[in-house]
């Protein structure tokens, strides 16, 4: 089955005590759009980023969570989650997105995208979702979501085709990152492999590395 982006979502500001950001706002609230969105180097136009420290970027100009794993944290919580509900740029439908390899390039709309690296869980995300514990479970259930690069901008709406367009040989996949750097250290060395993977991520695993062998 080809994947399919299920809605194209982007964040409005709220403000709120759990917000991240030091003025109190949060872009982590993302609702679908009516209709195709610009997604540009810089991110998903119209989208607000609040704390841009930890938000946004070239690495991270979009954020895509699958529709399958959004379903498990329904069945999980038992409620409902809405498009955007994990601050989700693209929700996604029939993409395994855990499983995509770093660098993995996808032909989405008119756009290009590229794998870069796994969100990591926040206080702001927990406080969203008035789950205290919610940053021990999501890192748990390992299952991030995917930040991308905008190799090429353009359009992106709901019902697009999102198409494996490159696969890099390494195989080092998103989850295997996630799982290396939160729950299974002995995957470190996996990272050194990911040539697309940002440099501050393979520099941690170094330095990580370092510390175990030296």
């Amino acid at each position: 089955m080809t994947g399919r982006v299920a809605s194209v979502n982007v964040g409005i500001v709220t403000e709120a005590e759990w917000a991240g950001d030091a003025s109190g706002r949060s872009g982590i609230d993302k609702r679908p759009a009516d209709g195709p969105v610009l997604v540009r180097t810089d991110g998903v136009a119209g989208d607000f980023i609040g704390e841009r420290a930890h938000h946004g970027g070239p690495d991270k100009a979009v954020y895509a969570y699958a529709q399958e794993d959004a379903a498990w944290w329904e069945a999980e919580l038992g409620r409902t989650i809405r498009p955007g509900g994990f601050g989700e740029n693209l929700t996604t439908y029939a993409v395994d997105v855990t499983g995509a390899v770093i660098g993995e390039q996808w032909a989405v709309g008119q756009a290009v995208l590229q794998v870069t690296m796994p969100r990591t869980p926040c206080t702001t995300f927990a406080g969203f979702w008035g789950v205290p514990d919610l940053i021990k479970r999501f890192t748990v259930r390992a299952t991030p979501g995917a930040y991308l690069r905008v190799l090429r901008e353009g359009a992106v709406g709901a019902g697009d085709p999102i198409e494996i367009a490159h696969r890099p040989a390494h195989g080092v996949t998103l989850g295997e990152v996630f799982q290396a750097l939160n729950l299974k250290p002995q995957l470190l060395p996996r990272l050194l492999d990911a040539e697309d993977l940002p440099g501050w991520i393979r520099d941690k695993a170094r330095r990580r590395l370092a510390t175990v062998t030296g």
